[in-house]
């Protein structure tokens, strides 16, 4: 008796099916790889993205990336996977791949301003948050606003217009890393920005509380060179 068996096209054994590219799936990809996706910006792409969830996490894996969705705030971006011990690497260890996504060294005034904007998002929320013009609940603060935030935790200055230009610095330090966003204003308004959701998933409530008792410390420094000023300028 003779048996046969037919088999679909490209799913002969030892055959590898051929992979038919899926647009959606390399667009999605490759604009998370440019940057963050936010449902504001981007209401197909957002749809595409939360349909094909699945097979977009499976193919950053690849590269050694997790995929991070909030449907709550309408953001996903990606992140180095961390693997276990990754900073501990003992000898003979198998050879760790090389970052896709670089670690980026924040100096103490740009983490400074990330905290207290994250502290101001906090309370922005607590208190109901305000809905924009989009149907979004949007935290807006003006140049001031953000220097009154910064400049009671910097040395006091002489030059209030050079303090100012170094806060500025940092701010737009803020912008290109992508939690500030830069609105258009009008002729004479002050410049403003929007605090970007996504603050949220980089300062959680650990990194706060860490970064409190480093800036407890820091106040008391600063209280420290002030009295030894004060003193020495009374004798």
């Amino acid at each position: 008796m003779q048996i046969s068996m037919t088999f679909p096209e490209n799913d002969l054994p030892g055959v590898e099916p051929e992979i038919q590219p899926r647009p959606e799936l390399s667009t999605l990809v490759i604009s998370l790889l440019k940057g963050v996706i936010y449902r504001e910006a981007d209401e197909r792409l957002w749809g595409a993205l939360l349909d094909l969830r699945v097979p977009v996490r499976d193919y950053v894996a690849v590269l050694a990336l997790e995929l991070i969705v909030d449907e709550a705030e309408g953001y996903a971006f990606l992140k180095s996977r961390q693997e276990a011990g990754e900073d501990e690497a003992g000898a003979g260890s198998a050879p760790k791949p090389p970052r896709l996504i670089a670690r980026r060294p924040l100096s103490f005034p740009v983490s400074l301003l990330l905290a207290l904007l994250r502290k101001k998002l906090l309370e922005f929320d607590a208190g109901g948050g305000v809905a924009s013009g989009d149907g979004g609940v949007r935290l807006v603060l003006t140049r001031d606003d953000i220097v009154e935030l910064v400049r009671v935790f910097l040395p006091a200055s002489s030059n209030d217009a050079r303090l100012i230009d170094q806060i500025e610095t940092h701010i737009n330090k803020v912008v290109d890393l992508g939690f500030l966003r830069r609105l258009k204003a009008g002729a004479g308004s002050p410049p403003t920005f929007e605090v970007r959701r996504i603050l949220k998933a980089f300062v959680d409530a650990q990194w706060l509380a860490e970064f409190d008792s480093r800036l407890a410390g820091y106040q008391a420094q600063l209280a420290g060179e002030s009295d030894m000023a004060g003193d020495t300028g009374d004798r």
